[in-house]
């Protein structure tokens, strides 16, 4: 599957640089071309498979600027079109085993453009067969001969056999017509699956979530060839992948050592060591008296290899000892051990999105774009209900309760863990009283070497739209209070209460009321009218950006708390805010004050 290579821009008249520029600062391209540059000498030297050639022009320029240099999907990078203003991105080639589809669609979604897509698989809300694990954070296995054959298939409404033995299940949800059925080892049909999910080399086209570590143990010094031949003769001899590989793992006196510190950096695996007391405490077939001597643990490669497969996890392979060949020094011991999770933080990301007041429309186009990128869409149920028209096929929605935030966190960065990309979603923005703050606890817990990325995306608070549905009530200073005392004590939200009645603060009141906390408001009308006059406007702000959004204007002493509900943001006034013609306005200055 695609993994980052260059993304270069390239402009074919001035009028394109402008676009290129911007995407360039949002980071979607690493270089641009110069403005004098030929662009067919651009075009042959960026053509390697896995770059990425962003292009303003016109489709049928750009088509006769790459077709000389079109080989096959085995080495062509992804290819994308704009027009100048981003209103259009077309993946021009490329757009399943390039990654160019899902690339059109994130930057058309942050743009505010659209992604042109013409593929059998989009116009007909098909699963890609050929991509979709590369969000779930798996790698690609099989010819592409073999996957061409099975995308004609699938287009031709063929029924083809799937078996999988790891990674998550639930890939297939929002898929209308999968065309997929799932065999077992107890059905006899294993030879003629054509689509496997596990480590096994087990069909024509594979997906491999990383569930392999490989215990290493070996002599100083050994030879870089000896490792990569021990590791490799290994997994043929099992039947499994080297793309399902989560991490070497060996002895702490070992995480030096030049060859496993190599093959690690150039396979981008972890290499993860253990102490001898940690290593001896794992029961293991084939312990070792003259290891224990020297390393003081009976075990290195098989005790490594099951500490890092987890709770659950199986030994594939005994250690097994490989010796040097001619030119080849030292010697190698190799064990093998599945786990029942995959584990892949590197190419996991957790996105904290605001989804803003719930309109789609009210989305930033930074969220969007996260939304456009995650293959798993986690959240209350009612946020995700109001984005639902923008989730395609391929993402996987997670219903969470509403009261159970911490489960929903712990569940959203499991996933991550696992190498998906994951979108957590919140209402309005999720640093604001949102999921953001929880989620970013779980994943400082976590050892840095094992944080997927985690990047939050701001949204539009109640807050903010309520502001602008009501008039200009936050022209001086405010403050927001949330009355559930479900994770604060209720004093310490009565002092706050205290605090912006004597600060004469603009007050905006979040989880006003519900079912079962209905006296709270009560009391924080008391507290606020004890130091504010009883005209004091006051705004009611109920279901904001949906269909059902009503603003009520009143004055505190008229505040009805059984008119408000756990949907609704109350907005109170300072000294100096007053209504007029159903607006409420808080002046820049108090009385007396000028702007200058």
């Amino acid at each position: 599957m695609p993994c980052p290579g260059r993304r270069l821009g390239l402009a074919l008249s001035s009028s394109g640089q402008e676009l290129l520029q911007r995407l360039r600062q949002r980071g979607h391209l690493d270089a641009l071309a110069t403005r004098h540059s030929d662009s067919s000498d651009v075009c042959r030297s960026h053509w390697r498979k896995d770059n990425v050639l962003m292009v303003v022009g016109a489709v049928g320029a750009v088509t006769r600027l790459i077709a000389p240099q079109i080989r096959g999907k085995e080495h062509d990078p992804a290819v994308l079109v704009l027009d100048p203003q981003g209103r259009w991105c077309i993946p021009l080639l490329g757009g399943h085993s390039s990654g160019a589809e899902q690339l059109a669609r994130e930057i058309a979604a942050e743009l505010g453009g659209a992604a042109v897509l013409t593929g059998a698989c989009s116009s007909q809300r098909r699963l890609a067969l050929d991509c979709f694990g590369e969000r779930w954070g798996w790698r690609r296995g099989g010819s592409i001969e073999a996957w061409r054959d099975l995308m004609k298939a699938q287009a031709r409404g063929e029924d083809a056999l799937l078996r999988q033995s790891s990674g998550t299940s639930g890939w297939d949800q929002g898929c209308e017509s999968p065309q997929l059925r799932r065999v077992t080892t107890s059905t006899g049909k294993e030879s003629e699956v054509q689509l496997s999910i596990g480590p096994e080399l087990l069909a024509p086209c594979r997906w491999h979530p990383a569930s392999l570590w490989i215990g290493v143990g070996c002599e100083r010094q050994t030879s870089y060839s000896l490792v990569e031949r021990a590791i490799r003769d290994s997994l043929r001899d099992l039947g499994l992948a080297q793309e399902a590989i989560a991490g070497l793992v060996s002895a702490d006196r070992k995480k030096d050592e030049t060859a496993l510190v190599r093959i690690c950096r150039d396979h981008s695996w972890r290499l993860w060591t253990f102490s001898a007391e940690q290593l001896n405490q794992v029961s293991v077939p084939t312990p070792s008296e003259q290891v224990f001597s020297e390393m003081g643990t009976a075990s290195v490669a098989e005790a490594a290899a099951l500490i890092a497969a987890g709770e659950g996890g199986l030994l594939l392979q005994t250690k097994r000892i490989f010796h040097a060949a001619q030119e080849e020094q030292g010697a190698v011991t190799v064990a093998i051990a599945e786990a029942t999770v995959p584990f892949a933080p590197q190419r996991g990301e957790l996105h904290l999105i605001g989804s803003g007041p719930g309109d789609p429309s009210l989305l930033s186009s930074d969220a969007r774009a996260a939304l456009e990128r995650c293959v798993v869409w986690t959240g209350y149920s009612l946020y995700l209900n109001l984005l639902e028209p923008l989730r395609t096929p391929e993402q996987v929605r997670i219903d969470g309760q509403l009261t159970r935030e911490w489960d929903r966190c712990a569940e959203a960065l499991a996933l991550a863990k696992q190498g998906a990309r994951v979108a957590l979603i919140s209402s309005g923005d999720s640093g604001i009283y949102g999921m953001a703050g929880l989620a970013m606890e779980l994943w400082l817990q976590e050892p840095p070497d094992q944080r997927p990325s985690f990047t939050v995306h701001p949204g539009i608070s109640a807050l903010q739209l309520a502001a602008a549905k009501a008039g200009a009530p936050l022209m001086h200073d405010f403050c927001t209070i949330s009355l559930s005392d479900r994770l604060t004590p209720w004093d310490v939200i009565e002092q706050r209460l205290k605090a912006a009645a004597s600060g004469d603060f603009v007050v905006a009141l979040y989880n006003p009321r519900s079912r079962d906390r209905d006296w709270q408001l009560g009391r924080a009308k008391d507290l606020l009218l004890a130091q504010r006059a009883e005209m004091t406007p006051v705004v009611l702000a109920r279901q904001l950006g949906r269909k059902e959004e009503h603003i009520q204007h009143t004055t505190l002493i008229n505040l009805e708390p059984n008119s408000v509900d756990m949907l609704t943001v109350v907005l109170i006034g300072n000294s100096s805010s007053y209504a007029r013609d159903g607006l409420m306005i808080t002046p820049r200055g108090y009385p007396g004050a000028t702007l200058r």
